[in-house]
Parts: structure tokens; sequence; C-alpha cells
């Protein structure tokens, strides 16, 4: 079983922290390698994202400046999708499709640059300005999941190498009813239930001055009403 901390009703650094899992940081609970992996339904439609039309039709900046730029050693092809905004407190770029309940969706991201903040993360069940985020964070050893309603609330973190600067790095979240498992690097890192939000859109995410690029985002996902 495992044990949950006390809600913080504290704001510090303009996060609010609320339940989250001692397992997912090494302390009471089972090693998080013991969950079982969740997965969709075969039969699920998938749609990849790789940047190579260098079109952003369809998509929708909820923050941020977002371009799809021409850059060497991307995973594939030339062309990634870019955030340069350094002033915002989080930048957000949601994906054509949807809304989704239960999803399966992985990117490829490369932290360029950041001195507050150098992140990389994955928006999902975004409706009405409320959505969760699974992010990390190349400035700090952790991997965490967040919801963001009126501000941002930590649900779940495991403690990781920060992902190296400059360098691509695989993000991934299943989520299905109130289960929600990340990844990083191919690593099952978090196991989490929240069941808060049941449906919305995917996107991308960074924070603060976070320069980042992102690659081959792949959306499986079973549409509301589908």
């Amino acid at each position: 079983m495992w044990r949950v901390k006390s809600a913080f009703s504290r704001i510090s650094g303009g996060i609010v922290l609320a339940a989250g899992l001692f397992g997912c940081e090494g302390g009471g609970g089972p090693p998080v390698e013991s969950a079982s992996e969740l997965k969709l339904a075969d039969g699920v439609p998938s749609t990849r994202f790789d940047f190579e039309s260098k079109d952003l039709g369809g998509w929708q900046t909820v923050d941020g400046r977002w371009a799809i730029e021409d850059m060497a050693g991307a995973p594939s092809g030339h062309a990634v999708l870019v955030q340069r905004a350094v002033d915002n407190t989080f930048n957000v770029i949601l994906a054509p499709g949807g809304p989704y309940t239960d999803v399966d969706v992985s990117v490829r991201f490369k932290p360029i640059s950041g001195a507050e903040d150098a992140s990389g993360g994955i928006v999902f069940r975004f409706a009405d300005g409320r959505y969760y985020v699974i992010r990390a964070n190349a400035l700090e050893g952790n991997f965490r999941l967040y919801y963001y309603d009126h501000g941002r609330y930590q649900l779940a973190s495991a403690r990781v190498g920060p992902p190296s600067l400059g360098e691509w790095h695989v993000l991934r979240v299943v989520a299905i009813g109130d289960h929600i498992q990340g990844y990083l690097d191919g690593k099952l890192l978090l196991d989490h239930r929240d069941r808060r939000f049941r449906s919305g859109a995917v996107g991308v995410w960074t924070k603060a001055d976070s320069i980042t690029a992102f690659d081959d985002l792949t959306i499986r996902g079973v549409s509301v009403g589908g």
C-alpha cells in the first residue's frame, strides 16, 4: 500500500504541493517498477507529428513563442518545433485533434538553454485552461506530474539524473481513466491516480526561460464519444 503525503496549503515559488506519493521519491512505498504498465486497447488510432511539413495549421498556441525551425541532428528529418519565449510563467501549444479521454503520448525533446528552467513537458486532458503536465528539467534531478488549475499543483515526483542540455530525450505519458504513468527515456518512473480531469487536448509545454525543441510527437488517443 502506498503511503500518501499530507497536502500542503503553503505556496512556494508559485507551486502548491498537493498530495503525492512517498514511493515515487524512494520513501516508504513499493518501487514504481513493480507497477503493471498501462496499455491502450489494440486499434486505438495514432497520429504522429514530425514537423517536416513546417505547417502549424490546426495547432493552438496558449502561450509562448512557438515556431518550426531546421535543426541539425533532428531525430527525424530536419525540422523541429521550438519554443523561444523567455518571459512567461508557462508556455503551452496544443496539437490538432481530440479531445481525448485515454491517451498514450510520447515526444522527443531537447532542452537547449535556460537559467531559471530548462524543461520540456507533455500536456494532456487540457480543457478550459486546466490540464495535467508531465515534465523533466535539465536543471533539476526530478521528473514530475502536475495539474494546473489557476496554479500549478504537484501530484507525483521521481528522483532522476537531470536530462542533459543539448541532447534529445523521450517523454511518454499513458493515462487510462484515473490511472497515469510517466516515462523518461523509456523508463517507467511515475505511477499515480487522479480523477479531476477526464478529457481534453494534448500538447507540449515549457516553463519560464526554457528554450526547448520538440520532435516526433505521437498521440494514441480515444476521442470523446469514440
